[in-house]
């Protein structure tokens, strides 16, 4: 469909968290991006509503990527849960169009997908392990992953856990929006100490996609479903007493949550620990971590005075 020496990306959700990193690192690699965004739009993104099936396909034809990377979904488990229509428009009809559109014109598509397809009972978690989603976004998450290799074997899933990055507000990351009880010391505030996680950091991400997509270029083999996510393990209260070393503030206000119940603004049930296995991206030379101390610095700085 496109002159296959030029390398062209066609990116949903570039304005997101990930996405502004994808779109970030496929350019300084020297690809030409296109990324899409809806309400947040920029003067490199393309406005674009991708629950207009008519549009998605217009953009698609008219750009000719080599490439489809569908980063784009609802991905906050509560709004899921509250609004299931909308999400399930989002995060299964719209993939399945664009998997569909990507077989139509022999475009490799990367489906950005998560750990909470699994239940977090027996970690880690291997590809070939059987999903057990417990909510209803790990549920739609696990029905794109499953449109997509329906629609061509030779796509990719790429699972990741919780991010965090450099943010536009410290709510759009559930790693990030930890600095607001960390800052309101005059607020003593119960911090979960059950879940456990593997945070990766936005850009680790990143590069694990454009190394996937350089060498899904060069071969069909590298195809199917791979995962990633960061070597440390921690509690949303573990990461909380890290961002109060690093910036050297106080938290004697914070205190554990050992019980998702004991937590009042979690309606919605988590898995317990949901660590994948990377082996099969490690075999391939693929995927980074930046250690979480040294990441969340960077990431909240601006947000600390």
């Amino acid at each position: 469909m496109a002159n296959k020496s030029e390398k062209r990306l066609f990116l949903t959700g570039a304005s997101g968290l990930l996405g502004r990193a994808i779109h970030r690192m496929f350019k300084d690699a020297g690809w030409i991006v296109f990324g899409t965004s809806l309400t947040r739009t920029g003067p490199e993104l393309n406005k674009l509503d991708l629950t207009d099936f008519g549009a998605i396909t217009t953009a698609i034809t008219k750009f000719k990527p080599t490439f489809i990377i569908h980063s784009a979904a609802q991905r906050f488990p509560d709004k899921v849960s509250a609004e299931p229509e909308a999400a399930r428009r989002l995060n299964v009809d719209t993939t399945f169009h664009l998997a569909e559109t990507a077989d139509k014109y022999d475009i490799p598509l990367l489906y950005i997908s998560t750990d909470y397809v699994f239940d977090g009972s027996n970690p880690p978690f291997k590809i070939d392990d059987k999903p057990n989603p417990i909510n209803e976004y790990g549920k739609l998450k696990l029905e794109g992953e499953e449109v997509v290799l329906a629609a061509n074997k030779e796509h990719l899933v790429l699972r990741i856990p919780v991010l965090y990055g450099p943010v536009e507000k410290l709510s759009e990351s559930a790693v990030t929006c930890l600095l607001e009880p960390l800052l309101n010391v005059a607020k003593p505030t119960k911090v979960s100490d059950y879940e456990k996680r593997c945070p990766s950091h936005v850009d680790d991400i990143a590069d694990v996609c454009l190394n996937l997509a350089e060498s899904r270029l060069q071969s069909a083999a590298v195809s199917g479903i791979f995962q990633w996510c960061g070597s440390e393990v921690f509690t949303k209260f573990d990461m909380v007493q890290i961002m109060s070393e690093v910036f050297s503030l106080p938290a004697a206000h914070l205190s554990k949550a050992p019980v998702p119940s004991e937590v009042s603004n979690q309606p919605v049930s988590r898995p317990y620990d949901t660590q994948l296995d990377r082996s099969r991206l490690e075999s391939l030379g693929i995927g980074r971590h930046t250690p979480f101390a040294a990441g969340i610095r960077s990431a909240l700085a601006a947000w600390v005075s």
